[in-house]
C-alpha cells in the first residue's frame, strides 16, 4: 500500500534521511524505532508532504504523492502529531470536525453525513463524553485521544502517528496502542508508527524498522530487529532482549 523509494530529505544542508526504501502492505502495523535524530519524524512529515524530498518517490496505492494536491494526500493518509498543539478554544467535538475538511464543498458545509462519522469515531475513541469541553482542560491522554479520533474521522486506510504515547502514563500508553491494533487488525487499516519504547514496539507492531543517523539500518519482524547485537550499537547502549515464553519481547538495559 505505502511504496518509499530512496527516500532522501535534507534540512539545513544537511541529509536527514539518506536513501530509505521499504514497502508497508495493507493491515499491518509499522514500527519505526532509533534513538533521538534518527530521523523518525523527518520520515513522518515526507510521507504526510509537510517536507519536501530532496530525492526519491512515495506512493500510496500506486500513486505517486507527490502528483496529489493536499487535499488528495489528506484523504489517502491521516497524521497523528508528536506535539499536542490543539487549539485551545476549540471544543472537542469541534477539533474532529476538522477531521472531515478534506471532503468539504467550497462552502465548507458540514453534512448530516460529516456529523455521523465524527460521532462514531468519537464514541470509538472514548471522546464522545469529552465533546462540550474545550482541548485546554483535557488531560495529556485525552488530547492523545482527541487527536486520533480527528485523524479516524478522515477516514483513511493509512495512519501515520508520531510517538503518540510520548508523556502519555502506562494506562494511557497501552490503551491508545490497543485501538490502533485493532484499526489495523479488525478494519483493515494501515499503520506506522515512531516509537520510542522498544517494548511497545515489539508488542504491537507486525514489521519494525530501525533508523540511525537518517540510514535505514534493519528493516524486518519484530524477532529479526530486536537484537542486542543490533541495538546496542544503534542506542549506545548495553542492551538486553529477553523472550520469556508465552510473555513477548522485553528490552532492558544490560548491568
Amino acid at each position: 500500500m505505502l511504496s518509499v523509494r530512496n527516500l532522501s530529505v535534507r534540512y539545513n544542508g544537511r541529509l536527514a534521511l539518506e536513501d530509505v526504501s521499504f514497502e508497508l502492505q495493507g493491515g499491518h502495523m509499522l514500527g519505526v524505532i532509533g534513538p533521538n535524530g534518527a530521523g523518525k519524524t523527518t520520515l513522518i512529515r515526507a510521507i504526510s508532504g509537510v517536507v519536501p524530498p530532496a530525492a526519491g518517490t512515495l506512493e500510496v496505492d500506486g500513486q505517486n504523492l507527490a502528483a496529489l494536491s493536499s487535499q488528495q494526500r489528506a484523504q489517502k493518509m491521516a497524521v497523528v502529531p508528536q506535539a499536542r498543539n490543539l487549539p485551545p478554544a476549540f471544543t472537542a467535538w469541534e477539533t474532529v470536525l476538522l477531521g472531515r475538511t478534506p471532503y468539504l464543498n467550497w462552502l465548507g458545509t458540514l453534512s448530516e453525513q460529516d456529523e455521523a462519522i465524527c460521532k462514531r469515531v468519537m464514541e470509538r475513541t472514548g471522546t464522545l463524553e469529552l465533546a462540550e469541553r474545550r482541548t485546554s482542560e483535557l488531560s495529556g491522554g485525552e488530547q492523545q485521544r482527541l487527536l486520533l479520533a480527528r485523524a479516524l474521522a478522515q477516514q483513511t486506510a493509512l495512519l501515520l502517528l508520531d510517538e503518540p504515547t510520548t508523556h502519555l502514563d502506562l494506562h494511557y500508553q497501552y490503551s491508545l496502542m490497543d485501538q490502533v491494533q485493532t484499526l489495523v487488525r479488525q478494519d483493515g487499516m494501515t499503520a506506522l508508527v515512531a516509537l520510542h519504547d522498544l517494548n511497545l514496539a515489539a508488542r504491537y507492531c507486525d514489521r519494525l524498522m530501525l533508523l540511525v543517523g537518517g540510514k535505514l539500518c534493519v528493516f524486518g519482524t519484530p524477532d529479526n530487529v530486536l537484537k542486542a547485537d543490533i541495538l546496542s550499537p544503534a542506542f549506545g547502549l548495553t542492551l538486553k532482549v529477553l523472550r520469556p515464553e508465552g510473555d513477548g519481547t522485553l528490552v532492558i538495559p544490560k548491568p
